[in-house]
């Protein structure tokens, strides 16, 4: 994955083969200090309108991306993880070279959900289509959405709840 991807992103912590570990990290970094500033939160988000869960986000680097495939995962399901990784970057690319806004794009906005998707009045400059069906493989018939859009990180993370049923009705009477 790591070889199929290094010409997209890049790759930290190679060894002197240029081989990685069992997992590997993408680095995001310099993707924020360009014009395009997208960040790894972006691009995990993204993840989602393809169907992946996001990969761990800045650890054990700020701004990377932990890729940790594991032994479960069919070599058609990390091609698939792979391609949409790889269409991410073409996605990137737009907004370097002018033809996505840097804002208003479909980085910035994942992930697309269904309630999203399917309103009548479609805020966003790029189709319906590119934001939820990104890829010929991803069809309405397989498509797995997320289930809620884009939230502010650092405010769910500061002021988290639960809403399960308070902690007592869990307790067994006597």
């Amino acid at each position: 994955m790591a070889c199929r991807l290094k010409p997209y992103y890049n790759i930290l912590y190679t060894g002197t083969n240029g081989f990685v570990a069992h997992e590997f990290i993408i680095d995001t970094r310099p993707l924020k200090n360009q014009p395009t500033r997208v960040e790894a939160t972006d691009i995990a988000k993204r993840l989602q309108d393809y169907g992946f869960h996001a990969p761990t986000v800045s650890f054990p680097i700020t701004g990377t991306l932990m890729i940790e495939p594991t032994e479960s995962e069919s070599r058609d399901e990390l091609d698939r993880f792979c391609d949409a990784l790889i269409n991410i970057r073409k996605e990137i690319d737009e907004i370097e070279i002018g033809l996505a806004d840097v804002q208003n794009n479909v980085l910035k906005n994942a992930p697309h959900p269904q309630s999203i998707v399917v309103r009548s009045d479609w805020p966003y400059p790029y189709s319906r289509e590119k934001a939820a069906f990104p890829l010929p493989w991803i069809v309405p018939t397989n498509k797995i959405w997320p289930a809620v859009g884009r939230l502010d990180d650092t405010y769910g993370d500061v002021n988290f709840f639960c809403v399960c049923p308070p902690v007592e009705s869990y307790l067994e009477e006597n």
